[in-house]
């Protein structure tokens, strides 16, 4: 898998995720051999480019691997500027959110909301890639609602603006992350564009990656919400599709990693932030080892120091039973 001059080490990509693809988390994924890992999305309004929760979205310290980030907005010069500010951060990949169905970004006719607008489409893919030297890859769905699948014209579009890879979830806007992702559309752009293009939505498997890949013929997969709590699952998937499976994680092992991941919440939000953020993560991790009683639940979401918060962590693994993940 190839972006613009730069050679993915696999075709398997973390998505990018509000609040979840931080620093920590996509270097936890990188570590299980993500070939690519992308940020949150990083909002171009100029005022807010230095905001604390801006720069901790795009610091890249101790990552290794690429660093794409996504950027959000309507404006094609505001988009423009944003990817020149972090192409000059250290981006090295620039990616578009059209993709995003969240209520507070459609309110104001961005992320997927954009997609019933071709005409502004072309005028912000045009400027971001005439402001950057680097790669710019475009996220979507496959349309706004089911009744309009425009998918096939947006890629036209990206693929004459220069974008050179074009993820596409298998859902439109209006089904948010409702019922099943679908791979019809996605199969249609592959088949119409000469850009690599990147097949998104329900992908939690090996086997299921397999016949995404089969059926769509896309370059690559990416898999986001089946990263939560497994962020192992890259290197599993990578295993079993390359025909060297590897052996599942321990519980021990998995104990390690969950440690490790807090740790660095810690070091790289802050005790107070750490903790708070890190509660959602431990609940993803208990609930793929099979979740936990709810009085233990409420406990370790009480906990408000770092120390006292793994403690809880490490004796809630007590109550799970000694198997492989």
């Amino acid at each position: 898998m190839q972006i613009g001059p730069h050679q993915l080490p696999n075709n398997i990509i973390l998505a990018p995720m509000a609040g979840i693809t931080d620093n920590p988390f996509r270097r936890l994924c990188s570590q299980f051999g993500a070939g690519l890992t992308v940020s949150e999305m990083v909002i171009s309004n100029s005022g807010l480019q230095h905001h604390p929760r801006t720069l901790q979205k795009t610091d890249y310290s101790g990552e290794s691997g690429l660093r794409s980030v996504q950027i959000l907005g309507t404006e094609p010069r505001q988009m423009a500027d944003a990817a020149r500010l972090n192409r000059d951060r250290g981006a090295q990949i620039i990616d578009i959110n059209m993709g995003c169905p969240a209520k507070k970004v459609c309110s104001v006719a961005a992320g997927s909301a954009l997609l019933k607008d071709e005409s502004l489409v072309e005028r912000i893919l045009t400027a971001v890639v005439k402001a950057v030297e680097v790669p710019v890859t475009l996220k979507i769905r496959t349309g706004w609602d089911l009744a309009n699948r425009n998918a096939l014209k947006i890629a036209e579009i990206a693929e004459n603006c220069g974008i050179r890879a074009l993820t596409i979830h298998g859902r439109t806007r209006a089904c948010k992350f409702n019922g099943r992702a679908e791979y019809d559309t996605i199969r249609q752009v592959k088949r119409y564009v000469n850009i690599p293009v990147i097949a998104n939505g329900d992908i939690d498997s090996a086997e299921k990656a397999r016949q995404v890949l089969a059926y769509t013929g896309a370059d690559a997969i990416m898999v986001g919400r089946a990263a939560q709590g497994k962020p192992w699952i890259f290197q599993e998937l990578s295993g079993k599709l390359s025909g060297n499976p590897v052996s599942p994680l321990s519980l021990s092992e998995i104990k390690t990693v969950v440690n490790q991941h807090l740790d660095n919440l810690y070091s790289f939000y802050g005790a107070v932030s750490g903790v708070r953020i890190a509660r959602k993560h431990i609940g993803w991790y208990f609930d793929q080892l099979g979740g936990l009683p709810s009085e233990q639940k409420t406990i370790l979401n009480q906990a408000q120091e770092p120390a006292q918060q793994l403690a809880l962590v490490n004796a809630s693994f007590t109550f799970i039973t000694p198997r492989v993940a």
